[in-house]
């Protein structure tokens, strides 16, 4: 372990590739920001090609999938470096461990893993992510209860830096002096000292905050999360997790927002307990995501039950939907018998009948082996987003001024209830339709309006930014788990997390690694921050 990490000089001929064509596509993100334009595109396969872009262009944006949901793959002028050449893959069956190219499609991660049994375990929901932006944004998914998020699967980082310079990264080999410093030593000798920021993350499982800063922090952790604007992370090391022996995907719906809280928290105690005691015949719940009753109205009103085939009160305060982990086969006949039959031996499904209780009778539950029914669950939960977003959609059409409005906001669990009450009081004192749903299991949730006209569009910005800060003095993020990106709203949010100081000190660590501006220019910062 040292406090001094030493730049090596690139693999492979530092040539610029030649030029792709530069079409709309990758002038636009999955948020849809505004203006996006570009001078040239450039797709890489080596280190040095990366190298080869950056020396050649004074501004550089790297991009993956384009599923950005803030704006931060969305390019103002410069060259664009895709990295969907970088797309090496080899797993390792014996550390557990692959080794990705930046633009190595998580899918593609998990089917390989799959074959040797075994997952990315903090993978985010949407798979075609590429694994470079899910490391950028410290990305998170459904599972993040148990198994974190993707900082706590990486084993090591290969970035190119600004000037050209590559850093070869292992967890646990540099880290921060007590005092507070790291050095980076260049290939021309000279040494560069970075002042780890004096700020710290809130007490929650997740936050995509621009650069994570901690005492005696890993110099890995500072490019997590970083949205690319300190390096251009070419390859990542993964840590796989064992598959469990199979599963049970569970829709639960409640009548009261009240006993929905108490049945996660039910569910969260008895996993930290299972996890804690590596109790055999413990619950075992990795994910909890929840729907509120505006997203069950949604789903009545455009067919999903009936498409789905599973029943919808549309009534009910909210529906959860939450994986149950088996490691010991079971089939569906033994699991039926197991969870409508409590006085049989002791089991993780029958822990989890006397845990719900009377709401036990409203439980539809994917057995091991169902998995079209697992696939009908899985889809009324994807099919609440689909929802918003088209209702969107069609109120752009009618007015141009609309577009998407979405917070993405974590507190500590225990003040679940306290911001729901909120965030329905901030959207209903400004007569805003809105529906909310999330990974409740975590505390982080995403309200969204739905907006009929560019009035509800700005009433909603400033009831986000009303919810921000208030999110903040909950002890939480109002920058979850989508990162900050180029979005005005984000980057506010950014200050109301760190402060005047904390703004200062993050662009303290910028200015050193990337005096000139060339990566990512307008992410995480408000130019108006300079």
């Amino acid at each position: 372990m040292t406090h001094r990490a030493v730049c090596r000089s690139p693999h492979g001929d530092v040539a610029l590739p030649t030029p792709r064509e530069l079409t709309e596509t990758w002038l636009v993100d999955a948020a849809y920001f505004p203006g996006g334009h570009a001078d040239a595109l450039f797709a890489p396969r080596t280190e040095g090609g990366v190298v080869a872009v950056l020396r050649a262009h004074d501004r550089v944006l790297p991009l993956g999938a384009q599923s950005s949901l803030t704006g931060g793959a969305t390019p103002d002028g410069g060259a664009l470096l895709a990295t969907d050449g970088l797309d090496a893959l080899e797993v390792n069956i014996d550390t557990r461990v692959a080794r990705c190219g930046a633009g190595v499609a998580l899918m593609t991660l998990l089917e390989r893993a799959r074959e040797h049994g075994l997952f990315l375990a903090p993978a985010p929901t949407y798979d075609g992510a590429f694994v470079g932006g899910a490391v950028a944004t410290n990305a998170a998914g459904a599972a993040t209860f148990k198994h974190g998020t993707m900082r706590r699967a990486v084993r090591g980082l290969t970035v190119v830096l600004p000037d050209g310079d590559v850093l070869e990264l292992r967890r646990g080999d540099v880290v921060a002096h007590p005092d507070g410093w790291i050095e980076i030593e260049r290939t021309t000798g000279d040494v560069l000292r970075l002042d780890v920021p004096t700020y710290r993350d809130p007490d929650v499982p997740k936050c995509s905050a621009g650069f994570h800063a901690a005492d005696g922090m890993d110099l890995v952790d500072l490019f997590i999360g970083s949205e690319g604007t300190l390096g251009v992370v070419v390859a990542v090391d993964l840590e796989l997790t064992p598959l469990p022996v199979s599963s049970l995907l569970c829709w639960l719906p409640m009548r009261s927002e009240s006993e929905g809280l108490e049945i996660v928290r039910r569910l969260r105690d008895a996993s930290q307990d299972t996890w804690a005691n590596r109790d055999p015949n413990g619950l075992d719940v990795p994910s909890i995501e929840h729907m509120d009753q505006r997203c069950l109205e949604l789903l009545v009103a455009d067919g999903e039950d009936r498409k789905q085939g599973l029943p919808i009160d549309p009534t009910d305060a909210l529906a959860l939907v939450f994986r149950v982990d088996l490691h010991t086969p079971l089939d569906a006949e033994e699991a039926i018998d197991q969870l409508v039959d409590p006085d049989g031996p002791d089991s993780p499904l029958r822990r989890l009948v006397a845990l719900l209780g009377d709401h036990a009778d409203r439980l539809e539950a994917a057995l091991p082996g169902e998995h079209a029914k697992a696939a009908r669950i899985a889809a009324l939960r994807e099919a609440v987003p689909m929802a918003v977003n088209h209702r969107v959609r069609d109120a752009r059409l009618r007015d141009s001024g609309v577009h998407k409005v979405a917070g993405d906001f974590i507190v500590p669990f225990e003040r679940m209830g306290e911001a729901f009450a909120a965030y329905r009081a901030a959207f209903d004192a400004r007569g805003l339709d809105h529906a909310i749903w999330g990974h409740i299991g975590d505390g982080n949730v995403h309200p969204n309006v739905i907006p009929r006209n560019a009035d509800d569009v700005r009433a909603g910005k400033e009831a986000l930014l009303e919810l921000g800060e208030l999110v903040v003095e909950m002890g939480g993020s109002p920058l979850a788990e989508h990162g900050v990106g180029r979005h005005p709203v984000k980057q506010q949010f950014l200050r109301a997390l760190r402060g005047d100081d904390g703004i200062a000190e993050m662009r303290a660590v910028k200015r050193a690694l990337d005096p000139s501006g060339r990566l990512a220019p307008g992410v995480l910062f408000d130019p108006a921050d300079a």
